[in-house]
This record gives C-alpha cells, structure tokens and sequence, in this order.
C-alpha cells in the first residue's frame, strides 16, 4: 500500500500472522509496489521463516539488479523478520543475538531559511532533550548563488551559528546532500574542521569509493555515507578505500534487517560505527530500532518526529521517545501496529521536488 511518501505492505500467513514491511526510496513507491507484486507469485505457498533463502532466490533469479528491486526484496525481508518475531513470540533483535542497549540514542532533522531560523530549530532540538542535530549547511537558495566562495562562505557561518547556539549540549552532524564535486567537498571540509562536526555527511556524489576516500583523507572530518548504496557488494568497496568512519544502511532499501545487519557486520571490522538512515515513517523507524538493539557499533538513529502526530497516528502505540532516546519496544516481532484508521485514506505518494541551479544545471537531492 502507498501511504503518504512510504510503501508499506503486509505479508499474511495461513495461521493468521501478518507481517509488516516497508520498502523503496521516495519519488519511486509506484514501481517498487509493482515489483513487490511480481514477486509476490513466488511467495504464495512457501515456509516464511526461510528469509535467506527467499531473499537469494528473488534477487538471483533476475538478471536486474538496482534500487527498485533491492527496495521490493527490503519491504519482503522486513515482513518475514516481522512474522518470525510474531510467530516466536520475541522481538526481532533477540533473533540477530540479542540486546546491545536498551534505548536508541537520536539526532534530530533542523533547520530554517536564515540562520537565525536554524538557530532556533537546533535550540528546540536541544531544549526537547536531544544530544545530537543534524542540519545542511546551505540556505534554501544555496543553488542561485552565483560563485562558489559565495556559498562556501555562507554554510561556514551557518555551521558556526549553530555550533555555538549548541555547544557543549549537542553534537551537529552536517548533511551535504551530494551538492558538491570532490575538490569542493575537501575545501569545505577543511573550512569546517574549526567546529569539530560529529559527521560530514555525503559529501560527493556515491558513485566512486575510491574519490570518497581521497574527500575522507584530505578532511579532518568523519564521513557518514551509504543511503543510496543497496548491496554489501558496494559497502565492501566503500569500507576497503576507508572512505567512511560511519555507514548509513538504509533498511528500505540495502536488504532489510538482513543486509543491513551484514553491512553492519563488515564495518564491525573495519572499526566503523553504524548511523542507520531512515525513510522517516514510523514502520522504518521501528526496523532500525530492532537493528540499533542488536548490533555492537551502533552510533546514532536518525528521526524527524516518527513518535509524534501526525507520523505516529500511523501505528496503534508510537514508539516511545525520552529524551531524545528511542525505547527499544519488547513487543514481539518489530514490537508495533498498524493504525487501520489512518490507513483507510487515500493514497498520497508525494514526489520530491529538485532544485535548479542559477545556470540551469540540475542539483543533486
């Protein structure tokens, strides 16, 4: 089902167990709904506790690989991990090896059209008790400046507003959105290492590993990058050419709760920490949760108000927030449930916008 920018789908079972999944990646729930359909023929009939199994098959069988496909087999693998639980009787994360933590450390989404309006968003962050924000450094109309050292200028100040606005009471994380080329990336990174930023968030564009790493050698900044990425395979190259101190497996869309336990995994043994990114409705959330609990180099969830209204009308029970720590629920299976009521709306896939440069040129999202 499509629900607002999410595919969600259920997977129901002869013995009446129902397992909950989400899958894909904004601006393209329609096609990733359609393969989860096509898929689906071979999933009538079979024994849901074999997910591995499932999951080779479905992604071997096809000569077609990518982000509609990886999305579909994320929402499947999700639901049977969903059903295991229910079935079992536990949460998900005693089923990967059990609990790490019991609460899920967060950073919150911020930001304003000036800087004295994303002062202002990090400062409620704070105030609502949490230890991390996470912000672009570039105005809404960063692209229509017409030079570069125009906008360089511009996300230093922002980034510096907000450092001291928070210091000592939060870590900032910048998001660069892939808006800048290798050399640019370096030359802001460098300009940035002044505030000491928790993370220096997608730099460049995730095509080459091997540019990502030359970005994290020549800044003194923690690269987090990984949300486009759907294989290991491609997490592999990333964590060889140590382009990344933190990878960010998004669960929709790298595998589900299986792939991204085995990103995990690799970069366990790389010493790289773990910032799971998150489509933002509830059902992901949830997901990252059972995978934060269970795994040993987790770092920080990311979370836009998935507790609150009107997100957290989607599930009967919203996933608990203290503090700016999410409750790792012990319900069973992804420990929620959905709200039919809010469910039996519409259908309302919304399609992100991409801005366009002063010269024309399209801007990465």
């Amino acid at each position: 089902m499509l629900w607002d920018r999410w595919l969600l789908i259920r997977i129901y079972c002869e013995d009446g167990t129902v397992g909950i999944g989400e899958g894909g990646v904004h601006g393209w729930q329609r096609p990733t709904k359609t393969m989860v359909d096509t898929m689906a023929d071979y999933l009538v009939g079979k024994d849901p506790s074999f997910i591995e199994h499932h999951y080779q098959w479905l992604c071997r069988t096809s000569h077609f690989m990518g982000s509609v496909v990886q999305g579909a087999l994320s929402a499947i693998d999700i639901a049977l991990w969903d059903i295991k639980g229910k079935r079992l009787g536990v949460p998900i994360y005693d089923l990967m090896g059990g609990k790490t933590r019991d609460k899920v450390r967060c950073y919150m989404h911020v930001g304003g059209a000036t800087k004295d309006d994303l002062v202002a968003s990090a400062k409620a962050a704070v105030a609502e008790g949490f230890t991390a924000v996470r912000f672009t450094p570039f105005a809404p109309d960063y692209y229509l400046h017409k030079s570069y050292t125009e906008w360089a200028d511009e996300a230093v100040d922002r980034v510096g507003a907000v450092k001291e606005a928070v210091d000592g009471a939060a870590d900032i994380c910048v998001e660069i959105h892939r808006q800048m080329s290798p050399a640019e990336s370096i030359w802001l990174g460098r300009r940035l290492e002044q505030f000491n930023p928790f993370f220096y968030e997608d730099p460049m564009l995730p095509d080459s590993p091997a540019r990502m790493g030359e970005v994290a050698d020549q800044c003194n900044i923690p690269i987090a990058t990984g949300e486009r990425f759907t294989t290991i395979f491609e997490y592999e190259q990333l964590l060889e050419a140590n382009a990344a101190a933190y990878v960010r497996p998004d669960l929709c869309l790298c595998g589900g709760l299986s792939g991204s336990k085995k990103v995990a995994a690799m970069a366990e043994a790389k010493h790289v920490k773990v910032i799971p990114h998150n489509p933002l409705s509830p059902v992901s959330t949830a997901a990252c949760v059972q995978l934060d609990a269970c795994i040993p180099n987790f770092a920080l969830q990311e979370y836009t108000g998935e507790s609150e209204p009107p997100k957290s009308d989607l599930l009967v029970t919203p996933l608990a927030l203290v503090d700016g720590y999410l409750i790792v629920p012990e319900g069973p299976g992804l420990g929620i449930e959905l709200n039919e009521a809010t469910l039996s709306g519409p259908e309302n896939p919304k399609i992100l916008d991409t801005p366009i440069g002063f010269d024309g040129s399209v801007q990465d999202r």
